[in-house]
């Protein structure tokens, strides 16, 4: 799996916030119509009023890159930039483990049970 995270910054509060409403259907779209997408949310960060969290999640390399080829990305890159963004900032991750963060006892833990072991 991979894992796309970042920040999004635009000019102002008022920017920021046209660029996630316009962005809904988008987003949307791009979890109804796209295979492999597990996860794609952009939100308003709540401690900085001009950002814009992103968090997505694929099932693998080339459903992201077709996610790349699609024209909701393509329009999301539109959008976004039609609204005053000034930078962003989006890393992607790929994942080599996967495990709840609570163990059987209910307590987080930043151990991986599945490659570690008890």
């Amino acid at each position: 799996m991979i894992i796309i995270a970042g920040t999004i910054e635009f000019e102002d509060e008022e920017h920021r916030d046209n660029a996630l409403e316009q962005s809904r259907p988008l987003q949307q779209a791009t979890r109804d119509d796209e295979p492999g997408c597990l996860a794609y949310c952009f939100a308003a960060d709540p401690c900085v009023s001009t950002c814009i969290q992103v968090y997505e999640l694929w099932t693998t390399g080339e459903s992201l890159d077709d996610h790349f080829d699609h024209d909701n990305y393509h329009n999301m890159r539109k959008t976004l930039g039609g609204n005053g963004m000034t930078g962003s900032d989006t890393r992607k991750f790929r994942i080599d483990a996967d495990d709840p963060v609570y163990g059987e006892d209910r307590v987080a833990s930043s151990k991986f049970w599945s490659v570690e072991g008890d």
